[in-house]
């Protein structure tokens, strides 16, 4: 989920913990804990709801930071077909693990190995073949370039790409930029070691 202007720094300041989103399907699960432009977040629920029901007294337009029920209604994005998710967070302080883990470019050998033994897993159950080294190398490549760019460099979808780059991310192998990524330190070691 990302937050735009005024909505991220109440995020970040822990004021905003509601937001409305229409969406063709729910995005996030309940119990998950998500990276934000405005910090990592953790969901408490999200329920599927009738904007034309909502009410200016509901607490939730006050924890969304929305004036009214019709203000909600006008800040909503996307098809009008889709449903409406009023998705309730909390900010989850402290340092988020795979942060520091990418930070790490000293590779013990025991690291080297549960790496090669994660990649070569994800590499075995793909649907469309090895593709975990040569998308670190195409990144370290190209770093700041468009996703859709790269994925059409190894004439893929861009929504799969961009899981399977999340993948690599999970492991601290690569970072999210504004436009594309780029590799982390721990995936640079990674790759030398190759």
């Amino acid at each position: 989920m990302l937050f735009a202007g005024p909505d991220k720094d109440g995020v970040e300041a822990g004021k905003i913990t509601a937001a409305y989103r229409r969406w063709a399907e729910a995005r996030v699960v309940e119990g998950r804990i998500y990276r934000t432009n405005a910090g990592r977040i953790e969901i408490k629920s999200v329920r599927e709801v009738n904007p034309d029901l909502i009410s200016d007294y509901d607490d939730d337009i006050f924890a969304a930071d929305r004036q009214n029920a019709r203000d909600v209604r006008r800040r909503l994005r996307g098809n009008e077909d889709w449903p409406t998710f009023l998705i309730k967070f909390h900010l989850v302080e402290g340092a988020d693990p795979r942060e520091e883990l990418a930070a790490t470019a000293e590779l013990t050998p025991e690291d080297l190995e549960d790496l090669r033994a994660r990649l070569a897993k994800l590499d075995e159950l793909s649907r469309h073949g090895v593709w975990t080294t040569a998308i670190l190398q195409k990144i370290q490549a190209s770093p700041a370039t468009r996703a859709g760019d790269l994925a059409a460099d190894f004439g893929r979808d861009t929504a799969s790409f961009k899981l399977d780059v999340r993948k690599l991310k999970n492991l601290g192998l690569t970072y999210s930029l504004e436009t594309g990524y780029e590799l982390s330190p721990r995936g640079a070691a990674y790759l030398a070691s190759l």
